[in-house]
């Protein structure tokens, strides 16, 4: 227990509930204040210790005392930063404008004290004579690069001004996020008429009606934002006005000039973190960032989207001249527009495929995608099981808790599902951990997957969109490497892999969603229990490709973006976003009007207030070993216990342990092929 923090406030102590879950029914808003101050306090004179050290630096009182340390920190920041996303309120997020700084100023002092550094370098030049194991040599190796990335190297007066670059940036990024969550809020479009909301299934008007009633808007309906440019509900609103006034609502988030606009804030982020790669050594962020990816320069990275972009972008064009044909038909004369795309998109696949998304929903019943897909898929694979725990304590009504079991009957870990959409949320869907799996701190994974499904009605069942359940499955992706997770140290643990790396085995458990021997178990139809007719899975199959012009297009557009904000030099002043933003579409040549990007700038969470900074193309780096992972399950019969058993030795449980190309060179014999992304995209031309 930490003799700083009343015995009485949660954090003092490891939780003693089933693998630290932490103790949320005793968690309140006032505990979180001192159980930082305590914590920081605690792991500076942890790492103090380490650093004054008499002895000579050995990997044990070194480094293996460097991954032990900060427990008590660890403890708050992981439930605290899981609840400024998930579950926010006004204190948190003044807690988290105050602390955000503080813990950057933290991180600092620890990678700029020269003594840490120098028994750190000395370590790492003698690392051939220390007789470490494989796990242990990569974490020399981790940590003397983190040093060096940090500035440990660089002269003391530039070691100030990064130690202010730090500061700032961290404040910057809380309050983008905080902005979008308000003007995310605040935007949500109001409808009168239930008529206006035609096209849109029961289910969907009764969650819509039901969002108004959260917000003491009797009567009337509520169409709150998903954070993607693109929001689900176009796909299916009957009336074109009502579609452009959600899509001009989305894209207006962050940048009309109110309290919440973001447009200084981004363009101050973006010209800070050019300043710090200058200081570090780097031509740019970009380059700083990708230096320790896979893909090892930003011009790879680059290059690769630029190698898709033109096909995408000529398929993208030729699927709208067909949308446009269509919209004549209902509007002549009319030229298609943003808002018009999902809803033709989806008539033309109803028309070409007799498949669409108001005829699966039925179908697609949360509990059952969740217990019967997804849980499903980690039973044929690894041959994990699941048990709900109604008697542990979560953070909101909402989320749900399992305990996962291994083949053998052994706990793994606790899973904790929080699926619906609420004011306290961010946008999209995310995966986190609570505690991470390491041997040398005996502990077992606690994760956590975030969706924003809208609630239906209560009574009323919670039918989900294609799209829906493929996050689903991909969130649980992510859940399954933290859960999996089988090394030694903290710092490797689960996801701690590069981030071009990162959404790899999540895009692969995608694929187990529509394999048939999984769909027949979870597309049942909610009411009747019958399973999704042969003919509909047939079709779905056949459709699968439909609409990657559009998807690949607003994908890469929104990636390369993110490349441009992040490869601006320090002497460059950018101050209109709107104009920095068209002119780095038209250059990349992806500037197409009616696809625009995935996320524009000012409300690009991701790059801005997320981990993906300059890392955008993470997810079509991370395709093309998923897409060749995927044809080698193919080959290799599929969903089998032999093959995720196969998948989960030499990739999911490696975690960060090893060499993550390596990894995968192990896994699949060879290096990764592009072929199989090309042909799933459509883009067999490239």
């Amino acid at each position: 227990m930490n003799s700083q923090l009343s015995p009485d406030n949660p954090f003092a102590s490891p939780s003693e509930l089933p693998y630290g879950l932490p103790p949320f029914d005793r968690i309140a808003d006032e505990h979180y204040a001192p159980a930082f101050e305590a914590g920081l306090a605690e792991h500076a004179a942890e790492v103090e210790a380490i650093a004054a050290n008499p002895e000579p630096p050995t990997f044990d009182n070194t480094i293996v005392a460097l991954e032990k340390s900060g427990r008590l920190l660890s403890r708050v920041a992981s439930v605290f930063f899981n609840l400024t996303s998930s579950d926010t309120n006004p204190v948190l997020q003044d807690l988290q404008a105050e602390v955000a700084p503080k813990l950057a100023a933290h991180s600092d002092a620890i990678h700029l004290d020269p003594r840490l550094y120098g028994r750190v370098r000395e370590l790492y030049e003698r690392r051939e004579s220390l007789g470490l194991d494989a796990e242990s040599s990569w974490l020399l190796e981790r940590v003397h690069t983190d040093f060096q990335r940090a500035g440990a190297g660089l002269p003391e007066g530039d070691q100030e001004r990064l130690r202010e670059l730090n500061a700032e940036l961290s404040t910057l990024s809380t309050r983008f996020q905080e902005n979008l969550l308000r003007d995310t809020n605040d935007l949500a479009v109001v409808v009168d008429d239930e008529r206006e909301l035609a096209g849109l299934s029961a289910d969907a008007v009764a969650a819509a009606r039901e969002a108004a009633n959260s917000r003491g808007l009797t009567g009337k309906f509520l169409l709150t934002l998903n954070l993607p440019t693109s929001q689900p509900l176009l796909a299916s609103l009957e009336n074109r006005a009502v579609r452009e006034r959600l899509f001009r609502a989305s894209v207006s988030r962050g940048k009309r000039g109110n309290d919440n606009d973001n447009s200084e804030v981004l363009t101050r982020i973006a010209a800070l973190r050019a300043e710090r790669a200058a200081l570090l050594g780097h031509p740019h962020h970009a380059a700083y960032v990708i230096s320790d990816e896979t893909a090892g320069t930003a011009e790879a990275a680059i290059g690769l989207l630029e190698r898709l972009a033109p096909a995408a972008v000529a398929n993208a064009k030729r699927d709208a001249e067909e949308l446009q044909r269509y919209l004549e038909q209902d509007v002549p004369g009319a030229t298609l527009e943003p808002w018009d795309w999902a809803f033709y998109g989806e008539r033309v696949r109803k028309a070409r495929y007799d498949v669409d998304d108001a005829t699966l929903r039925p179908y697609f019943e949360l509990d059952r995608v969740v217990r019967d897909g997804v849980f499903f898929a980690a039973n044929k694979l690894y041959g994990l099981s699941f048990t709900e725990r109604h008697d542990l304590p979560a953070y909101h009504p909402d989320v749900r808790v399992f305990e996962v079991f291994d083949a053998d009957g052994a706990p793994l870990g606790l899973f904790l599902g929080d699926y619906y959409t609420r004011d306290s949320k961010r946008g999209g869907a995310w995966m986190n951990t609570f505690v991470d799996q390491s041997g040398l701190l005996g502990e077992r994974p606690v994760v956590v997957n975030n969706l924003n499904i809208a609630r239906p009605p209560q009574g009323e069942p919670t039918l989900l969109t294609f799209d829906e359940v493929v996050t689903a499955f991909h969130e649980f992706g992510h859940a399954l490497h933290a859960l999996l997770s089988d090394v030694r140290y903290p710092t490797f643990s689960g996801t701690n892999v590069p981030r071009d790396f990162v959404e790899y085995p999540s895009q692969v458990n995608e694929m187990w969603m529509l394999w048939p021997e999984v769909l027949a178990n979870y597309a049942k139809h909610h009411e009747t229990g019958e399973p999704l007719p042969q003919r509909l899975v047939e079709r779905l199959q056949e459709a699968a490709q439909y609409g990657q012009g559009y998807s690949t297009t607003e994908y890469l557009a929104a990636a390369l973006l993110d490349q441009a904000w992040h490869t601006i030099s320090p002497d460059d002043d950018v101050r209109d976003v709107a104009g920095f933003e068209a002119a780095a579409l038209e250059k990349a040549g992806v500037a197409l009007p009616v696809v625009p990007p995935r996320y524009q700038s000012t409300y690009f969470a991701h790059i801005f207030s997320g981990g993906y900074s300059a890392g955008y193309y993470s997810y079509i780096w991370s395709e093309v070993l998923d897409a060749d992972t995927v044809e080698w399950f193919r080959e290799n019969g599929g969903l089998t216990r032999a093959n995720g058993d196969h998948f989960r030795k030499e990739l999911l449980s490696k975690g960060g342990s090893t060499d993550s190309m390596a990894a995968f060179r192990t896994f699949r014999g060879r290096d990764p092929e592009i072929t199989p992304l090309l042909k799933r995209r459509g883009l067999t031309g490239v």
